[in-house]
């Protein structure tokens, strides 16, 4: 595994920091079509993160990522935290299967956008976080190599949930309003690029 501790635990940091940042943002997204406590939980998620990343990030790399997961499945409430738990989870497993970063970073985030669809069962174009999460893989996909590889990221992200506002939920909370739901953020969406943007601002400044 060729990304080193030092920088895993920066990228960790960057993106629960901005998550937590985030916070207020996304509790007024999720007012408007879900609990509205999209952003507390995903606070107290991250914090609880924040408060273990020096045990984290001395373990293997996989056994940090799976240690991110189990944080988030104890300690985020409502849907978010099985959601993005089995993310973390599965990116970690993967990771033990004779994978590396960042050499099979597509590989291993993919891992973890299909145990998002599977614990979810849900898939892009429902209004959730595979609406980011999706897009986000195929860039990886398609465009590996390319010099401006983490710009194309943070654009695709941008894009994509923004791309959630004309969409009818049809999953989760907000399948419950309809067509109300459309003309509105999906607030996990949100999350998933607030966390993507993090971490490549923090490998923008690192490199």
């Amino acid at each position: 595994m060729s990304l080193q501790p030092d920088t895993f635990k920066t990228l960790v940091k960057a993106a629960a920091e901005q998550v937590i940042a985030s916070a207020p943002e996304l509790t007024a997204l999720d007012q408007a079509i879900g609990d509205g406590d999209h952003g507390a939980n995903m606070k107290r998620g991250f914090e609880a993160v924040l408060s273990k990343l020096d045990t984290i990030g001395a373990q293997p790399l996989d056994e940090a990522l799976k240690s991110i997961g189990k944080t988030l499945v104890m300690t985020v409430g409502g849907a978010s935290g099985p959601l993005y738990g089995s993310f973390f989870l599965a990116a970690g497993e993967a990771l033990s299967q004779h994978k590396s970063l960042p050499e099979n970073l597509a590989d291993v985030f993919g891992s973890g956008v299909n145990a998002v669809s599977a614990r979810g069962r849900s898939h892009a174009g429902e209004k959730t976080m595979l609406d980011v999460l999706v897009p986000v893989l195929e860039t990886l996909k398609t465009e590996a190599g390319r010099p401006d590889l983490i710009e194309r990221i943070r654009a695709t992200a941008s894009e994509s949930v923004e791309r959630t506002a004309p969409m009818q939920a049809t999953k989760g909370r907000a399948s419950f309003l309809g067509a109300r739901s459309i003309g509105h953020i999906d607030p996990g969406a949100k999350s998933s690029c607030v966390m993507l943007h993090a971490v490549c601002s923090t490998l923008e400044e690192r490199t």
